[in-house]
């Protein structure tokens, strides 16, 4: 590769950057530039690179660590991409596509952990964050609780159904209803329920055996009203994940089922709980 003004190739300094992370620690961008030598928007510009090709992660607080991908290259057991790694080129399409903010949620001790790509963001996390949300206000919770065993949807009305805004469900029978109706149509919706002002529409994921194992979630601004135009553009991108997910499956040796399986569907174990924004707080609970 050729060399720059200074002498040093762009290799040798992608290779000074991935040196900083030999310890495995988190590196702000200032950190990253004084130990690979580099002006910081030069190392601005291949941290931008690095992270998009997942050889680093960029953390909430804008510092930057290793990435998955590295991870996978330095141990040598098999590896075949995991739910998080399929639908990161599913959430960035899809938000660029929309412009709205694309969510993939799992359930997690009954609430829901995600991944998030945001329209201004340069790409999707890859990793579920340590943040949750309230699966019965989101459209993505509904998606994942239509298909829940019927002791999970007990468990999350008896834990209380809190409520964020006017339009939030907090009746069981209300719920029941709105989850029986997203099991039949493949299709879950909230309006107004997290924040006002905002509205959203999530369809299932599944693997291989037909087993929902995430749900693809898509909010807008407004009231709602539009929800039915942005629908069919979720229910693609749904259905090209579902089968990215079970071809994979398809692909894999008998003996390597369990560990794809272990991958996708359970989550990174959280022991924090966000309380969504909204005008309030959390209003009034109900066990039904």
């Amino acid at each position: 590769m050729s060399n720059s003004a200074d002498g040093r190739s762009v290799t040798s300094k992608l290779a000074a950057i991935l040196q900083t992370f030999s310890t495995g620690n988190v590196h702000s961008l200032s950190d990253i530039a004084r130990s690979a030598n580099l002006p910081v928007s030069t190392a601005h510009r291949l941290t931008a690179e690095l992270a998009e090709w997942g050889f680093l992660e960029r953390t909430d607080d804008k510092r930057y660590r290793v990435g998955m991908l590295v991870t996978h290259l330095g141990t040598r057991v098999w590896h075949e991409p995991n739910l998080q790694e399929h639908a990161r080129r599913i959430l960035d399409d899809l938000s660029s596509a929309t412009q709205a903010t694309v969510r993939l949620g799992v359930l997690e001790d009954l609430a829901v952990s995600y991944i998030e790509k945001r329209p201004d963001a340069h790409s999707a996390a890859t990793s579920f964050e340590t943040r949750t949300l309230p699966a019965h206000a989101t459209a993505m919770g509904k998606a994942l609780l239509a298909f829940a065993a019927p002791e999970t949807v007990d468990a999350v009305i008896d834990n209380g159904l809190d409520q964020y805004t006017p339009f939030t469900i907090v009746a069981a029978p209300a719920l029941r209803r709105a989850l029986a109706i997203a099991r039949m149509t493949r299709v879950a919706t909230t309006r107004q329920e997290l924040r006002l002002n905002t509205a959203a529409v999530a369809v299932p994921v599944v693997a291989g055996g037909g087993a929902v194992v995430a749900a693809l979630e898509l909010t807008i601004a407004g009231a709602g009203y539009q929800l039915h135009v942005i629908q069919s553009a979720v229910v693609v991108a749904a259905r090209a994940l579902s089968r990215e997910l079970t071809a994979g499956q398809r692909r894999i040796r008998p003996d390597r089922l369990a560990l794809l399986q272990r991958s996708p569907v359970v989550p990174l174990r959280t022991g924090l709980t966000a309380v969504p924004e909204a005008a309030g707080g959390p209003a009034r609970r109900s066990a039904g």
